[in-house]
């Protein structure tokens, strides 16, 4: 099944209609409002000392004003909840609280399975709140919060459509539960956000309950079918905050790390290394990164995939220094191409660069979206002392819409990359009342030393219509042969690409335990050479059958077309050669999955079809167990068994994830691959510990075997330790 080209990955949400007239005749026009009364929270301030705990005993909370106008989503949409639920907003001069009770019925099948920090929030009952500080209907901070206390964050950008989980933010909280319900209390510093430079500060707030073992979800605002809590366009009004005095203006974090690396055929290594990050706010809405002697040694290990195609796979950045305010430098070129990609700085081949240091600037100045940075990365092996730098503006017009420009560069004493560009986008979320329209597109060149100063354009244009019983995506790009981001990321080049997807879940068979159907009349693209015009390939996907249930489980049965014409030969394995020449391809697929939530889970996908020629067969699974909140592991498996006239091959795939959480502080987690192409198995401890909120300690150990498992025969040991230490002034 191709995958949505939305960034970090998380929602199937960039779809567009195939033309206005289409929309207005199949959409049912929804008339009732989406405002719930009342829609605005006033935030009480409060001098008595407030202990994090989950009681909310303090006299501060008997005082502010509470919310309780919830109103379901899922399953009944526009019906009351039918768990009570109250939300309270106090603050001090340095710190946000927010209180939380979450009533129950029946206390005993409240659903809490996790403690780790960014836990897996789908399958518990969670609050989630939106915070849109900037009051800009596009920007904001997501915190989630589930009955055990764990917690979970991101970053919001493009109102909902970017979300970075990655994120980090210095916040803490606290639960109980008892034969209510479940209550949270939880502390916010307003260091870890940023918001306009006023004495009066006005935000936009939503609240989301999520009731698993009904599958009932709650919203404060927004609770159209067609919005997520995410989308702060639709959120409420937070009020009376003012006078904020205790912002930290400096966050140091400095970090020692020791150890030692013993890689095959060579000698034991000891590795010790010190650094510091520097963190200033401007003005409240500009955050400064100073980094000296930056060192990545607490990022967990890549998932090494097999790759069956000719086109390269794009990694998930892990690294918190390039998280936060990521979505200030996002730039996207289409079909899964980024402008900017920050593994490029830092990392070569899944080998780390050590990095002399850097600095960025982020956040926004007045209704502008700012993001500036200039890393210098230190000379290794081959690979020279090189500096990446940057710029990314968006200027906000109207309430959700922008135009923007991007300038990069990298330089080393082998030469010199640059690109440029021009986006723009326009967003409304309140067409025919409730739906969601996104329309935009870029243009961007590029200037490489070694290549060229013609055909290195790239451009898109884009038209999206992503709501709940129609989800259509129209999309155009072309990448020119001579176009090279060697800070981005590219699938691949000198291409035109059109492509046209249609989703329709309609809400049939409900009585019988169905929550939608999902049917796919077309989902193609299509791609021709830029500098030939000749057809390179196409693909398309029907799914003529498809369903969500009640209890969260999903079965589909996909129909595969492709077409691929290599210009050269390709290795699809260090072994297996593809001839150039056309190859008309088709497969069948059937997914089936479970609802994550429950104590044992897991999902199957079985794909058949002929492929290059020959024939393949593909099996991925995934199994699960939640033992209790502590414990819990997953396991993947993929097998891909292929014919081909030249060749007769399988391939493995096999990872497991075992985490055992002590408590919302101290976590331990093991990560175990095999990747049969590379004959690599690999095993990565890590034990992570908060000291105190914003304080990290690490211990890691990472060792790589071939397919002997032998102590001996072993290709990397390396065993870390790294304290991350804030203190804030």
């Amino acid at each position: 099944m191709r995958q949505s080209t939305r960034c970090w990955l998380l929602s199937n949400r960039n779809k567009i209609p195939f033309a206005v007239y289409t929309i207005i005749c199949l959409l049912p026009i929804s008339l009732f409002a989406q405002k719930n009364l009342p829609d605005s929270l006033h935030a009480y301030f409060t001098r008595e000392p407030i202990k994090v705990d989950g009681k909310l005993s303090e006299h501060a909370w008997d005082s502010a004003q509470k919310i309780m106008n919830f109103t379901q989503r899922e399953l009944h949409v526009g019906q009351p909840a039918t768990e009570k639920t109250e939300i309270a907003v106090i603050y001090s001069s340095n710190t946000l609280y927010v209180g939380i009770w979450c009533f129950e019925t029946s206390p005993e099948k409240i659903r809490a399975k996790y403690l780790s920090r960014d836990f897996a929030f789908d399958n518990d009952d969670n609050v989630k709140i939106a915070l849109d500080t900037y009051k800009d209907k596009k920007n904001g901070f997501l915190f989630v919060i589930n009955p055990n206390g764990a917690r979970f964050d991101a970053l919001i950008s493009n109102n909902g459509d970017i979300l970075n989980p990655d994120w980090n933010g210095v916040w803490d909280a606290r639960t109980e539960i008892n034969d209510k319900g479940w209550f949270a209390e939880i502390a916010i510093p307003f260091s870890t956000i940023r918001y306009n430079n006023q004495s009066d500060q006005v935000w936009g707030i939503n609240f989301e309950r999520n009731i698993r073992r009904k599958l009932e979800q709650d919203v404060f605002q927004g609770y159209s079918r067609n919005y997520q809590v995410e989308q702060v366009s639709v959120a409420g009004t937070l009020v009376d905050i003012k006078n904020i005095k205790g912002v930290v203006n400096w966050e140091l974090k400095p970090y020692l790390l020791a150890g030692a690396e013993k890689l095959q055929g060579t000698s034991t290594s000891f590795l010790k290394n010190i650094g510091i990050d520097v963190n200033k706010n401007i003005l409240n809405t500009l955050r400064l990164n100073l980094t000296v002697n930056t060192d990545f040694a607490q990022v967990e290990a890549d998932k090494v995939q097999v790759n069956l195609t000719r086109f390269s796979i794009i990694y998930p950045e892990k690294r918190d220094f390039f998280n936060e305010g990521s979505g200030n430098f996002y730039y996207y070129l289409g079909e899964g191409n980024q402008g900017f990609y920050s593994r490029q700085i830092g990392i070569s081949n899944f080998t780390r660069l050590p990095i002399y240091g850097g600095a960025r600037i982020f956040g926004k100045l007045d209704r502008t979206d700012i993001g500036t940075f200039s890393i210098q990365t230190k000379e290794k092996d081959s690979i020279p002392s090189t500096n990446y730098s940057m710029l990314r503006l968006k200027q906000n017009i109207g309430s959700q819409s922008y135009v923007g420009m991007i300038a990069e560069s990298k330089y080393n004493k082998l030469g010199s990359n640059q690109m440029y560009g021009v986006d723009g986008q326009y967003s409304n979320s309140h067409i025919f009342s409730d739906k969601n329209i996104v329309m935009g597109g870029h243009l961007s060149m590029t200037n490489t030393d070694s290549l060229p100063e013609k055909h290195n354009l790239a451009y898109r244009a884009f038209v999206d219509f992503p709501n709940d019983l129609i989800d259509n995506f129209i999309g155009f790009v072309t990448i020119q042969q001579n176009f090279n981001p060697e800070m981005g990321f590219l699938q691949r080049k000198n291409f035109k690409e059109y492509s046209w997807s249609m989703r329709l879940a309609p809400r049939w068979f409900e009585n019988a335990g169905i929550k939608r159907m999902n049917f796919v009349p077309w989902d193609f693209a299509i791609y021709t050479n830029d500098t030939t015009g000749e057809l390179e390939s196409y693909y398309n996907e029907i799914r003529p059958f498809g369903f969500t249930t009640k209890s969260g489980d999903v079965f589909e049965f996909n129909l595969q077309q492709s077409y691929d014409h290599p210009g050269h030969d390709f290795n699809l394995t260090d072994t297996v050669v593809i001839k150039s020449g056309e190859y008309h391809m088709h497969a069948y697929e059937f997914q089936l999955s479970s609802y994550q939530g429950r104590k044992l889970f897991g999902s199957i996908i079985f794909n058949k079809g002929s492929y290059y020629g020959g024939h393949k067969r593909t099996i991925a699974s995934e199994a699960g167990i939640n033992f209790n909140k502590h414990f819990n592991f997953v396991v993947d498996y993929i097998n891909n068994h292929v014919t081909l006239p030249q060749a007769i091959f399988t391939t493995h795939e096999l990872s497991g994830n075992f985490v055992y959480a002590v408590n919302t502080k101290w976590d331990n987690s093991l990560f175990v691959q095999w990747n049969s192409e590379i004959d690599l198995i690999l095993f990565n401890f890590r034990l992570h510990y908060i000291p105190k909120i914003g304080s990290d300690f690490y211990f890691v150990i990472t060792q790589g075997f071939n397919h002997n498992l032998k102590w001996e025969n072993s290709t990397q040991t390396t065993g870390v330790l790294k304290l991350v230490y804030r203190i804030a002034i």
